[in-house]
């Protein structure tokens, strides 16, 4: 199978990239804007004949885009999550190649849900901030192409390489420099927050069922379950052996002081994103105190940047149906993973 893989320097696109030169039947090409990829090009910037140009010469059966932002204003955004899949789609529609899209989409784009729910693909989505309504604009670009296509809405990737930026990776930077220095506790936000979090390398096989498939339109790609911040934390201050206490701040301004928090209960940084993604997006993933840096914004949106409220639980039954998909590396490996990088750096 020959596989042009689009973003392959970013969070999610090296996973993909790993795990598909880990299949002898795939030749793999990757295309980006780093010197990594084996062809340069700006899918932001470049022409859909440029490369619908390469798309024939290439010839191949499957494109994947892991490639995007996660961060930067709206019109840059829009530029790297939208009109780049505005001219993929182009210039697949202009090639004779027939490939198949794996377009990598992220849960910002359904915005907010109901705490207790499962967020299903049918879901009416509301994105609560640029990132996510730049990325649903790509999916609905993607959907209304006519091509062989794909979504994959990935919830909120970690596992090694996670995004400086982000909730885990913030907080396990911290905890190593309170552990480095001997500080004895760490002041924290927004640990009410509930994510789906789903390990980058699960992602990446779900890439790779998805290019193997005939499923269309949008799939989930999460792990089901929602785990509070505060949760995920202690995990962490588990597996970095951290003993120190914990001190929680509440995030809405006005709303009291801080309070302490044993180490024990664990709490965590700010809320996280999805998608994902951090992803290839030289990026899955809001930041500051979301998860794929840049989404959200506005007093409403305060303590939610990434524009997806308290709450996001993926339905995944899609995903294991039509991908014969499920996550497989529990939220703690991926925590353990976080944290030999981040001790790696004392």
């Amino acid at each position: 199978m020959r596989v042009l893989l689009l973003g392959s320097g970013g969070f999610l696109g090296r996973y993909v990239a790993d795990h598909l030169l880990a299949d002898p039947a795939v030749q793999l090409t990757a295309l980006g804007r780093g010197d990594d990829a084996d062809v340069r090009f700006d899918l932001s910037s470049g022409s859909p004949g440029a490369l619908t140009r390469f798309l024939n010469a290439v010839h191949p059966g499957v494109v994947i885009n892991c490639a995007g932002a996660t961060r930067g204003g709206a019109r840059e955004l829009t530029r790297h999550n939208t009109v780049a899949v505005a001219t993929v789609c182009e210039s697949l529609r202009r090639s004779g190649c027939g490939a198949r899209l794996v377009q990598i989409g992220c849960s910002a784009e359904y915005g907010p849900s109901q705490p207790g729910s499962s967020t299903a693909e049918d879901a009416v989505p509301r994105p609560g901030g640029p990132y996510g309504v730049s990325k649903l604009a790509a999916t609905e670009l993607v959907l209304g192409s006519g091509l062989d296509a794909v979504v994959l809405r990935v919830f909120s990737p970690v596992g090694p390489g996670t995004p400086a930026g982000s909730p885990l990776g913030r907080l396990a930077e911290a905890m190593r420099r309170a552990m480095q220095s001997g500080e004895s506790e760490l002041k924290l936000s927004g640990l009410g927050v509930q994510r789906d979090f789903v390990d980058v390398r699960d992602v990446a096989r779900a890439v790779h069922a998805a290019s193997l498939s005939a499923a269309q339109g949008v799939v989930n790609i999460g792990s089901g379950r929602a785990v509070r911040l505060r949760e995920a934390a202690s995990l962490l201050a588990r597996v970095a052996g951290f003993g120190g206490a914990l001190h929680e701040i509440d995030s809405p301004p006005g709303r009291g002081g801080p309070h302490h928090v044993p180490a024990a209960a664990g709490h965590l940084p700010a809320p996280a994103h999805a998608h994902g993604a951090a992803h290839g997006h030289g990026s899955a993933h809001p930041q500051a105190a979301g998860e794929h840096g840049g989404p959200g914004g506005g007093a409403t949106a305060y303590p939610y940047p990434d524009g997806c409220g308290s709450w996001q639980q993926a339905d995944v039954r899609t995903a294991r149906d039509r991908l014969g998909w499920r996550a497989r590396i529990p939220l703690e490996e991926s925590l353990a993973d976080i944290w030999m990088e981040a001790a790696c750096r004392i």
